[in-house]
């Protein structure tokens, strides 16, 4: 008997204690606070314009879903290298990436047309033209049925050489092994200045620049920055022949799980981030410049001869490109006339 009270008193004992536990735990959680889905956003810079992007829009995309969707940011290549994280977002695994249109040729050949030179006179300019309605519909559509939907374009400045050695008259880049982006766009460019392209992931291209693999880079110069290329390649020019951008997209198989509700607000939600982000670049991209020659960089700038001379020999590069492969020329004149029509 005393046995059968004692065992029923801790029953009732923890019977109550249990109460104010569980009770305190659905109060600091709700079930139907707990995030519905995850986003995980990858890219392969950190601290620039694209960081900046992810950060904008995670912390949008949770305020306006009321915490349905968790955002969760992986700069600097942290989920492998871009054409990795490009497969993943395919899959599904990632549901967002963001890099330069170039990377995505693999995909479809018709993303490396931004890369084209002669298109743009000035950032401003540049980003007029690809912000165009008509233009930007369409190409960021290209990849839709590889499983890749285009969210926004983002500018990140006029392309630019980091280099080891001066880089003060064309004559410079002869013989030079030259870090690309994967398009041909680039290739070619490099090819008609003499030099030689190298198709790099950025994970792997201060490492080349260290061990003097390759002689310098094409890139911008605040992703540059970022990365410390000062210490390795302290030269930069930009000469004004193309411009770099940003491109993120959403993984269709994880968009297809969505609700209506939240596929309208993960689209609307990336290009309110983009438009602020790259309003936000010009001013990021000028400190930049002041930082690179803070740190003992220095800016190298062409000759009018030198750059009406670069123009004149890879001026045609992007004409030339679409005349071999007819299938890119419907968007290379979407892109053209956006160009013409945003001076």
């Amino acid at each position: 008997m005393y046995a059968m009270k004692r065992l029923s008193g801790i029953a009732v004992t923890l019977l109550v204690t249990a109460f104010p536990y569980g009770s305190m735990a659905q109060g600091q959680q709700p079930p139907d606070t707990k995030p519905q889905f995850v986003m995980k956003l990858a890219g392969a810079g950190i601290n620039d314009n694209g960081h900046e992007w992810m950060k904008l829009y995670a912390a949008s995309i949770e305020a306006k879903s009321g915490g349905r969707i968790k955002a969760e940011i992986y700069p600097g290549s942290q989920l492998g290298p871009i054409p990795r994280e490009i497969e993943d977002t395919q899959l599904g695994s990632i549901q967002v990436a963001q890099f330069p249109p170039e990377f995505f040729s693999g995909v479809d050949q018709r993303f490396g047309l931004l890369a084209a030179p002669g298109l743009f006179e000035s950032e401003q300019h540049a980003l007029r033209a690809v912000s165009d309605p008509e233009f930007r519909k369409a190409f960021l559509a290209v990849g839709e049925s590889k499983g890749l939907i285009g969210e926004a374009l983002l500018l990140t400045g006029p392309a630019a050489f980091a280099m080891r050695a001066p880089f003060h008259d064309l004559a410079s880049l002869r013989g030079k092994k030259i870090r690309v982006l994967a398009s041909p766009f680039q290739m070619q460019q490099i090819a008609k200045l003499g030099a030689t392209g190298v198709p790099l992931t950025l994970s792997d291209v201060l490492p080349a620049l260290q061990q003097g693999t390759i002689d310098g880079a094409v890139g911008t110069l605040p992703t540059f920055t970022s990365l410390g290329y000062y210490g390795a390649a302290k030269y930069i020019n930009e000469p004004g022949s193309s411009y770099i951008f940003d491109m993120a997209v959403v993984s269709k198989r994880w968009f297809d799980t969505l609700p209506v509700d939240l596929q309208a607000m993960v689209l609307t939600t990336a290009q309110e981030a983009a438009t602020k982000t790259n309003a936000w670049n010009f001013d990021f991209v000028a400190q930049q410049r002041k930082i690179w020659a803070e740190k003992g960089g220095e800016i190298d700038v062409l000759s009018q001869a030198d750059r009406a001379a670069m123009m004149e020999s890879i001026g045609s590069v992007g004409a030339d490109i679409v005349k071999a492969k007819p299938e890119l020329q419907p968007l290379w004149d979407l892109l053209r006339t956006a160009a013409k029509r945003s001076l």
